[in-house]
């Protein structure tokens, strides 16, 4: 049952000393460091490093032992079932699986409790990252219609979150936050999509009755949630359950995290008013050393503790548990599985080479930029403004960076060569992309305003 809300009791203590936690060691170094982990930029540097890192040792005298370390086998066998993958599909299928949860989490917080509740706002983000897929997806099977890479036509879709947030970073505090929310909600946009994608495009032949059982363990996540069922570990059990099952459906099981993240509830259960009234009596109590049995005050205060986590969202409080984890583990391991590639000049004029670069910077670019003028000229969409269309074209031009769905997708849809030469074509189109977006949002803001501004 929940606490009645209580008027205010008691005194409060006396002296600046007593409202704060007593002072540790390291809370000198654990504050700056959790301001740190709050710049999602620095994900983006921790990605970056393991990309260099997998580069380097896969073109190096180390190359065999590094690649074939991704391919050993991992997983339980119990008589004639066996249960193993690569350690690449591991951190491929489960891993990321988190990663997309978290995506999912982030959508769903923008828009509940974000820019994107004003319908229209969201619609421009939405129309910049369905041109941002139809349009490359496009030109990329244009260029490679009837040729062994076609399969490949999900690889240039998706936008790098981490990786644009980074160079947004880079051009400091000039650049307006309608700009980054804007990116920031494209590239979540066409990540989900991106996954859908998957899911449709790239799966194998469908178990009916896998499927099912899928479903009602969704089903089980929705109700637990509307029978105010708090208990974590509850749900990843239950999650675990359905991704075993979307798994042996023969859809990718990463969609679980997607489907999970978008039922996360993202109203708090604890208001503030309810909050302050049980910390009030807390206050109330006297001071004095009542034992450490069952008594009143412990109560008080293990409902005070329930209360202040519960005064946040799932959705936020989720979020900012598995940032860190996703931002500084599970993609630089995926960069590490993903990202090695061995560079050869013979392969720069390869056909696949050629349409994820093309597909990268000049299809992504031109499709965000064609349905976000649409959207916003048939009034759908609502551009701010101070989101100039110069700081769009910068802003689409970074749309560009591709790198982590886009080795998902190629990891998914091509294999030998024709992989290798995809994961050329997603380097040089995202360091061209990257050096496009900045140079523009940088050296262009001066003539931002101009004819290009217009309507």
């Amino acid at each position: 049952m929940s606490p009645p809300v209580l008027p205010v009791t008691g005194k409060r203590p006396a002296g600046k000393e007593n409202r704060q936690l007593p002072a540790a060691f390291l809370d000198r170094w654990r504050r700056p460091f959790a301001r740190f982990l709050r710049i999602e930029a620095a994900g983006g540097g921790a990605l970056l490093l393991a990309t260099l890192v997998a580069l380097v040792l896969s073109n190096s005298p180390w190359a065999p032992w590094f690649l074939d370390l991704w391919e050993t086998r991992i997983g339980l066998g119990v008589g004639s079932l066996e249960f193993t993958r690569s350690l690449r599909d591991w951190i491929n299928d489960a891993l990321m699986t988190l990663f997309f949860f978290m995506v999912a989490l982030e959508l769903k917080r923008e828009l509940v409790l974000g820019e994107l509740r004003n319908p229209r706002m969201a619609v421009l983000s939405i129309a910049g990252a369905v041109g941002g897929m139809l349009v490359p997806a496009a030109l990329y099977l244009a260029l490679q219609a009837g040729q062994p890479g076609q399969p490949g036509w999900g690889i240039v879709m998706a936008t790098d979150t981490a990786f644009v947030i980074g160079c947004l970073a880079l051009l400091g505090p000039g650049i307006p936050q309608s700009l980054r929310i804007f990116m920031l909600s494209l590239a979540i946009v066409d990540d989900i999509g991106a996954i859908l994608v998957v899911a449709i495009g790239y799966s194998q032949s469908l178990d009916g009755t896998m499927l099912a059982l899928g479903g009602l363990g969704l089903v089980l996540v929705r109700a637990m949630a509307l029978g105010g069922v708090r208990h974590l570990p509850g749900y990843f059990l239950v999650g675990g359950g359905i991704w075993l099952a979307v798994d042996a459906s023969g859809i990718h099981p990463t969609i679980t995290g997607v489907i999970l993240g978008l039922l996360t509830p993202a109203r708090r259960w604890v208001g503030d008013e309810r909050l302050y009234a049980i910390l009030s009596r807390v206050i109330a109590h006297p001071a004095g050393d009542h034992g450490s049995g069952d008594t009143k005050d412990r109560h008080t205060l293990q409902l005070a503790e329930v209360a202040v986590r519960e005064s946040l969202s799932p959705v936020e409080r989720l979020g900012m548990a598995l940032h860190p984890w996703v931002g500084f583990v599970i993609m630089p391991l995926f960069a590490l599985a993903n990202a090695g590639v061995s560079f050869s000049l013979t392969a720069l004029g390869d056909s696949v080479t050629l349409a994820v670069v093309a597909g990268f910077v000049g299809g992504k670019p031109a499709g965000v930029l064609l349905f976000s003028w649409l959207a916003v000229h048939s009034g759908l969409a609502l551009r701010p403004p101070e989101l100039s269309w110069r700081l769009l074209t910068g802003g689409a031009l970074l749309a560009g960076i591709g790198f982590t769905m886009a080795l998902f997708i190629a990891n998914l849809a091509l294999g030998g060569r024709l992989l290798d030469s995809a994961k050329l074509g997603i380097f040089l189109a995202s360091v061209v992309a990257a050096l496009a977006g900045v140079i523009l949002l940088r050296w262009g803001r001066p003539l931002a305003g101009g004819a290009i501004d217009a309507g």
